[in-house]
């Protein structure tokens, strides 16, 4: 069997690492990278910290509008796929490559494997829920994180082909952890102690994109850092341009660093007081680590962390924002859906099982659309 992976954003590279390992036991892999994140603090250091092979294409397609991303992407993946013939492409999460490489694979008849499939902010402005929406249909072979992934599923008529495999992301929190507590150094180089700072982040465009929103984030954090604590902010590269245009002063307590290493930031959040993000996957790193999460947003696709009482949504209002931090408390979390630490285990032995069912079936070749509703060798 060989499987082309499509990754080319930073939580893609986090999701990939273990997958990759467990898929490389059962199949040929072939790692296309888009570039759509390109700079080595945004994707080569993720490569060396993870241990994930080297692609074997690079697009190099770096930044853009989403239409120009999306259909440069497009084009190279198509070419890949023609070259390579793969009997299966795999797509991770909610970005611009993940919806180029689905419909670049549909489009030549090649099954489509969705990890993390199923989740939904039903918020379609942000362009990440354009993106799971339009995957998940073009998807054989839906690979589900959570119950409530699959019955979003359920409500939008698609049944066959999902199956609840667990978080990739906690594989690799739980392959990593330890080795960031005990060989990252970068508390000590930023003069850190643990419980007594805040770390930030904001990159999602619907909060960098409107500059009052970035505006009442920056304000809300200026005022967290005069009033006691360091908050650490990792700037994103999106994030830092729009700061320029802004009239905004940083306290000298609010540290803008540049993006850190993966094992970096999970020792960062392991040792923070408090977590103030828009990004879900840190959502999800924060309940794991037991460290309260304030998120810059009205809605989040992972539901269960807001439930637990852990992930409190807060949007971009400054006030609101300082409340939350104040209110939080460690020591909350009490139950975890995604604690199976063998989701990438799983993954492997679903794409391995439908490639073996299909080259069974007397050589019956069917788009995802055909496999999903009715083909008894893809069902």
């Amino acid at each position: 069997m060989k499987v082309v992976s499509i990754i080319g954003a930073r939580p893609q590279f986090i999701k990939c690492a273990p997958v990759s390992r467990a898929l490389r036991s059962v199949a040929r892999e072939v790692v296309v990278h888009t570039g759509q994140h390109y700079d080595d603090s945004m994707s080569g250091v993720f490569f060396r910290e993870l241990g994930i092979a080297d692609p074997d294409y690079h697009l190099g397609v770096g930044s853009g509008t989403h239409g120009q991303q999306t259909g440069n992407m497009l084009k190279g993946v198509e070419e890949i796929l023609l070259k390579e013939q793969p009997e299966l492409v795999l797509v991770y999460g909610d970005t611009n490559s993940t919806v180029a490489g689905a419909l670049a694979a549909v489009k030549l008849h090649v099954p489509v494997a969705h990890v993390e499939a199923g989740l939904r902010s039903f918020n379609r402005r942000m362009p990440e829920e354009i993106n799971r929406v339009v995957t998940d249909q073009l998807s054989t072979l839906l690979l589900c994180p959570t119950d409530t992934a699959v019955d979003n599923l359920r409500r939008e008529g698609v049944t066959q082909g999902v199956h609840l495999v667990g978080d990739v992301m906690y594989d690799a929190l739980l392959d990593n952890v330890e080795r960031a507590q005990s060989t990252s150094t970068v508390l000590e180089r930023l003069g850190l102690f643990p419980q007594e700072y805040l770390l930030a982040t904001v990159h999602r465009a619907e909060n960098t994109d409107r500059l009052d929103l970035l505006e009442g984030i920056m304000s809300a954090l200026n005022l967290l850092a005069d009033s006691g604590r360091v908050v650490v902010f990792p700037v994103h590269p999106r994030t830092r341009k729009q700061l320029g245009t802004l009239s905004f002063t940083p306290s000298p307590r609010l540290l803008l660093i540049e993006p850190v290493s993966y094992l970096d930031m999970v020792r960062l959040e392991g040792m923070a007081h408090a977590i103030v993000t828009d990004s879900g996957g840190i959502q999800k790193e924060a309940w794991w680590l037991r460290v309260p999460c304030i998120t810059l947003r009205e809605e989040t696709e992972w539901v269960e962390t807001v439930a637990s009482g852990w992930n409190c949504l807060v949007g971009a209002v400054t006030d609101r924002i300082v409340s939350a931090v104040g209110a939080a408390r460690s020591g909350r979390a009490d139950t975890q859906p995604y604690t199976r630490g063998e989701a990438a285990r799983s993954i492997a032995q679903r794409l391995a099982a439908f490639a073996s069912d299909r080259g069974t079936a007397d050589g019956v070749s069917c788009s995802p659309s055909q496999a999903r509703h009715s083909c008894p060798t893809c069902s």
